[in-house]
């Protein structure tokens, strides 16, 4: 299977990338390079550009069969989604409705999405479970929140299937550059 990889030069997705690979995927990066690293993707496709440029994506998509989409390209940095709220959202927010719009045109219906677990904000149930409330306290959280509920309802239609994944905090030694 061909995977698409958005964000895979960064530290999340460069990891992935590498799992992709040796379970037998197909992964293709792309990455603008604004935050990723050229050196964390080795013996890859890696495409640079911006999931955001609308006929990039189309041409990308196209171009490579791809049949399923990760994306780990947004910013993350919370203090700084706080003093720039409209950068996320147009990053966070916009692009991903632009990739997702890409998707629905191609027929690419697998998505898997790089969340967090700041769409739980301050949650009033420990531990968390995956029905306790979502209330983000901050423009970061919040455009997690609302890509996920994009995600959702797109669904609903029959022409995406997805999984969120909402991390706290991804650290570790990883797998390795591909």
């Amino acid at each position: 299977m061909r995977v698409l990889v958005c964000g895979g030069a960064g530290y999340i997705g460069s990891n992935m990338t590498a799992l992709l690979t040796k379970e037998g995927y197909s992964p293709v990066v792309l990455d603008n390079l604004s935050k990723g690293h050229r050196g964390a993707i080795r013996n890859v496709q890696l495409v640079v550009g911006d999931f955001g440029d609308t006929n990039f994506i189309l041409e990308t998509l196209q171009k490579y069969r791809i049949e399923a989409v990760m994306h780990f390209a947004a910013f993350i940095e919370v203090g700084e989604s706080v003093t720039q709220p409209l950068r996320y959202y147009d990053n966070n927010v916009s692009k991903t409705r632009t990739l997702l719009e890409a998707m629905e045109k191609t027929c690419v219906m697998k998505f898997v999405f790089s969340s967090s677990a700041a769409v739980y904000g301050m949650p009033e149930v420990i531990p968390i479970t995956e029905e306790v409330a979502k209330h983000p306290i901050n423009p970061y959280g919040e455009t997690k929140w609302t890509v996920e509920r994009m995600c959702h309802f797109q669904s609903q239609t029959g022409k995406l299937r997805y999984a969120a994944l909402r991390y706290f905090n991804a650290s570790g030694a990883g797998f390795g550059a591909t």
